[in-house]
């Protein structure tokens, strides 16, 4: 059993994030956003599916030619190869998990 704070791990401007790969092996990767309004990734894509859980607040998602606000409470589904983003286009903090089904992210983006 591994045990893992979750303010120990790698973070970025909008989240702080699990590689599975560097725990063990795990077959999944985490990102624990915690993003203010108008904050998010840019467009981009995995070969592998990716699901957001929606804990608090609002985001704006796009994946493919779909667009939808999403809040707490809402899971969304990404499939794998789906160009996506996402924003907070709610007036508070966007806090929701993203599983990626990989034990390490492999991102192509595809805006600068």
């Amino acid at each position: 059993m591994q045990v893992i704070r979750q303010d120990s791990l790698p973070l970025t401007e909008i989240a702080r994030e699990l590689e599975g790969e560097e725990h063990g092996g795990v077959g999944i990767s985490l990102i624990f956003v915690d993003a203010a309004p108008g904050k998010g990734p840019r467009l981009h894509r995995h070969l592998y599916d990716e699901v957001f859980i929606v804990q608090e607040g609002e985001a704006t998602v796009t994946a493919g030619d779909e667009e939808r606000v999403v809040r707490a409470g809402e899971i969304v589904i990404v499939p794998a190869g789906a160009p996506h983003r996402f924003v907070n286009s709610g007036d508070g903090p966007l806090r929701q998990f993203d599983i990626h089904v990989s034990p390490r992210f492999v991102t192509e983006w595809l805006e600068p």
